[in-house]
């Protein structure tokens, strides 16, 4: 059993990077859901309610981050790391009011035309305090902007076995998990308790509620019910329909595709 994927996704429901490594970190893997674009209002864009979000494609270089349009790859607008704009600005994600910092009215600028409204972007410092969701609200741990827990873990024999009821396969980067494990068998994760990824602890902390995001197509930005209505055929507990593992980080670390993955399971 390994670890086959890392992925991280800079901005809040825009694209996906896949990494060879990544550094975690208390509030999730470095760089991930670090920025976020919102509206007029502050309040969080997501894809649920503008699907045309999944095809702006993030890079990480050097300088910052580059967004570009997945039909209109030349045209790009980078989100520096040194910021040109410094503004606090309140932001809602979900039923959370935080603090966060502007970055650059260019790119706000740029993403509003993109997404057709007016929007801006803004970064989570390292001093803003997000407490993590569920019971661990009561806790001291936080999380970036993500909207519960730092990482998602999902094996890939659980999306092989959901692609078995489909009538067109999809792919594992429509369900945004930071961690894929390879070498298990369907849902195995749904036990696990505590693991370690190489040499970094994590606790399996709850199943991941999905929504109607997983019924967009991430190359297209079209969306299609089936993914959902196979998924709640099969995966739904009362109201909720569950794929993936919430998980926490337990320490500071480095996790590298390949690393051994140990698990122990509930009683």
């Amino acid at each position: 059993m390994h670890l086959s994927e890392i992925w991280v996704y800079p901005i809040k429901s825009l694209g996906g990077i896949r990494l060879r490594e990544s550094l975690v970190e208390e509030r999730g893997l470095k760089y991930d859901r670090r920025w976020v674009i919102v509206d007029e209002k502050g309040t969080f864009l997501t894809q649920r309610t503008n699907a045309q979000m999944a095809l702006l494609d993030v890079a990480i270089t050097n300088e910052g981050l580059v967004i570009s349009h997945r039909y209109d790859p030349v045209n790009q607008m980078l989100i520096p790391f040194l910021r040109e704009d410094d503004e606090d600005l309140e932001v809602k994600i979900w039923d959370d009011i935080i603090t966060a910092r502007t970055v650059s009215t260019l790119a706000d600028e740029w993403l509003s035309e993109r997404l057709g409204k007016a929007v801006r972007i803004v970064e989570m410092t390292p001093d803003t305090h997000r407490k993590m969701g569920s019971v661990y609200a009561e806790t001291d741990r936080t999380v970036s902007f993500a909207d519960d827990f730092p990482f998602l873990l999902i094996s890939q024999a659980s999306l092989d076995d959901l692609n078995g009821r489909l009538s067109q396969s999809v792919e594992m980067k429509r369900f945004r998990p930071n961690f894929v494990v390879s070498g298990t068998a369907p849902f195995e994760e749904d036990l696990w308790k505590n693991i370690t990824i190489g040499n970094t602890r994590f606790e399996v902390a709850k199943p991941c509620e999905r929504c109607v995001m997983v019924n967009i197509d991430p190359n297209t930005g079209i969306k299609s019910p089936e993914t959902l209505k196979a998924l709640m055929g099969y995966r739904k507990e009362g109201k909720d329909i569950f794929f993936g593992q919430n998980v926490i980080g337990l320490e500071t670390g480095i996790v590298r595709e390949g690393d051994v993955i140990s698990q122990s399971l509930t009683i």
